[in-house]
């Protein structure tokens, strides 16, 4: 449990930056945008509403995620980000920092100041002697897989359509190959990054203290302008969605709780329990990783009478492009909330469906378009073996499925009750897993699923001295404590 004084200590360093007693107005934040479009050169572009590329530099999947900035800014360079940092610094404005726009919490990647959109850097080189790959962080995964395809290689990112490369490497990252090659911050080589102050460098793992705060530190120490990850070869694989009537979700309950106890890390599935007119719809994303699996190993999902099914055998690309029905439309309004956990037996599964009923039928004659997923994730029990210490998680002794409720609604008053009630429904999961003797005590939930308001004691545990040592070093005068996000 965390203590009142560590509570207590988290909020006074999170509410004290540097030199800033007062937000600024709106006419300070529209000089900083001019003196911005003064000092950047013409790789980069400053622009104003309502322009389409800000409409575009500021959209995000959910629309309680976005926000009217004063500016978007477009860099096109390092040094010109250099540049901006410092502007910002100087002059005390908030700001943030979008990939793709997939943040489920308000100001992450938002802001009423200067936006920055990394839309500009969208470069991907195949390097098959050091067998790795750059990436720029302003494109999304499924691009990502697209453009490899021809190469005939992969690389370890994100398992839904429209997921920007940073955020998601950022934090830590889980993908359909995880129980293979471990998070997707195990598969990095090399990190180029704008310090706060405005100059850039290259971190690998030579760099211990940045090596070790990036990956999985958030955008607490710097904005990052490429990334070098690790290769694999790729060839056709085999899955796709299956969906079922609320009447099957017993035999899916088993069914599934059977799958996660398989050992064959070419192997993985996402479950997902949907909220629907008084009931709930199990479903199941299904992965291997080659282009038939094992005779047994999905047999029991399969078995299973279905409302729809599109499993075939195809390019990874076309299997990750094919679950875009998972995203919400961009007119929503949503959080989410993550709960690790150990294992998904029938119990707990039970419990989840159980909750995902009880507050569908709550929240749901409220207003129009409420919906409820809560996603399942099983990885192998190793998944954490792969990789070095790293800010995220605080502890690789042992494997947390990283589960994920997530609400949808249209209505913007009804965001704090779809807060606390995610905070409810979070909290009655977690005491059924500690009832089931689960070893989730002071588990941290994954970061990129944690509700805006989860402590950073929570999230990074034993980690977070280190990282505030880290933070103060690189960054004295809390630059990146303008922007939104979890602040260390």
């Amino acid at each position: 449990m965390l203590s009142l004084a560590l509570l207590t200590y988290a909020l006074l360093f999170s509410s004290v930056v540097r030199g800033q007693t007062t937000p600024p107005t709106n006419g300070e934040i529209d000089s900083t945008c001019k003196q911005i479009a003064a000092t950047v050169s013409n790789a980069s572009e400053v622009f104003f509403p309502p322009s389409p590329e800000y409409t575009a530099d500021n959209a995000h999947a959910l629309a309680s995620s976005s926000a009217a900035s004063t500016c978007s800014v477009e860099p096109g360079s390092a040094q010109d980000i250099g540049a901006i940092l410092r502007i910002i610094n100087s002059t005390r404005t908030p700001f943030a920092v979008k990939s793709g726009g997939h943040a489920t919490n308000p100001g992450f990647s938002s802001t009423r100041g200067v936006q920055i959109s990394m839309a500009r850097f969208r470069n991907i080189t195949v390097n098959s002697t050091t067998n790795t790959v750059e990436v720029g962080p302003g494109l999304t995964w499924d691009e990502v897989y697209t453009t490899l395809e021809s190469a005939g290689v992969i690389v370890i990112g994100g398992r839904i359509p429209g997921v920007g490369v940073a955020g998601l490497l950022l934090g830590a990252g889980y993908s359909y190959k995880s129980s293979q090659f471990g998070l997707e911050i195990d598969n990095i080589v090399g990190i180029e990054v704008v310090l706060p102050n405005g100059t850039f460098t290259t971190v690998t793992s030579e760099d211990e203290d940045l090596w070790f705060a990036l990956r999985g530190g958030m955008n607490n120490f710097g904005i990052v302008t490429k990334f070098t990850l690790k290769s694999h070869p790729q060839g056709q694989v085999w899955g796709g969605t299956l969906l079922y009537s609320p009447d099957q979700l017993d035999a899916f309950n088993q069914a599934f709780s059977k799958f996660t106890q398989n050992n064959d890390t070419k192997a993985a599935a996402v479950g997902e329990l949907t909220y629907a007119s008084q009931a709930v719809s199990p479903g199941v994303v299904v992965f291997y990783d080659a282009p038939t699996p094992p005779a047994g190993l999905f047999d029991d999902l399969l078995a299973i009478p279905t409302v729809s099914s599109d499993v075939s055998t195809r390019s990874f690309a076309d299997f990750v492009l094919s679950t875009n029905s998972t995203n919400p439309p961009p007119s929503l309004r949503g959080f989410t909330s993550g709960v690790p956990l150990t294992q998904y037996t029938p119990a707990i599964l039970n419990v989840i469906a159980n909750e995902t009923l009880f507050w569908g039928n709550k929240l749901t004659p409220l207003g129009a378009n409420v919906s409820i997923v809560t996603a399942l994730e099983p990885f192998d029990s190793g998944v954490f073996s792969h990789g070095s210490d790293s800010a995220f998680p605080p502890d690789r002794s042992h494997a947390l499925f990283p589960s994920a409720i997530g609400y949808a609604w249209s209505n913007a008053s009804l965001d704090e009750t779809m807060a606390q009630s995610l905070r409810e429904s979070t909290d009655a999961a977690h005491a059924a897993a500690l009832a089931e003797g689960q070893n989730v005590s002071d588990a941290s939930p994954y970061i990129n699923y944690a509700l805006f308001d989860t402590p950073v004691e929570l999230l990074y545990g034993e980690n977070l001295p280190r990282l505030r040592a880290i933070k103060k070093e690189i960054d004295p005068e809390d630059v990146m404590g303008l922007a939104g996000g979890f602040k260390v």
